[in-house]
């Protein structure tokens, strides 16, 4: 972002004893002193940053089973392109090979078949 790059995070993963507020809060304390805490039951975050003189974080709380929102993917200052985060997550699930499926769903991986 110091370099005038506009950045769109998906964290999905819950705060850690290391980083009690999520990346966005480590992101943004580089730039800006301003605390930033959860609302209650949403604990994973998507932000949009927009780079620039003035840096703007829009910030959208998630929690566990929530779909993800449609986020600004900034371009220039104030070009922008929706993107559209759930409907391309489901088709970029819908086209993975099964077996891949059944194990980001199990957490076990598929038996490996002899190759005839």
């Amino acid at each position: 972002m110091r370099a005038g790059v506009h950045v769109l995070i998906v964290d999905l993963f819950p705060p850690t004893p290391r980083d009690p507020c999520g990346i966005h809060q480590i992101i943004w304390d580089e730039f800006v002193e301003e605390s930033f805490a959860f609302p209650p039951g949403k604990d994973r975050l998507v932000v949009s940053y927009k780079a620039g003189v003035e840096r703007v974080a829009y910030i959208e709380p998630l929690a566990v089973g929530d779909d993800l929102p449609d986020m600004a993917l900034f371009l220039s200052g104030e070009l922008h392109v929706p993107a559209p985060l759930t409907s391309t997550y489901r088709t970029a699930w819908e086209a993975s090979p099964l077996d891949l499926r059944i194990a980001v769903e199990t957490g076990t991986l598929p038996e490996q078949r002899a190759e005839p």
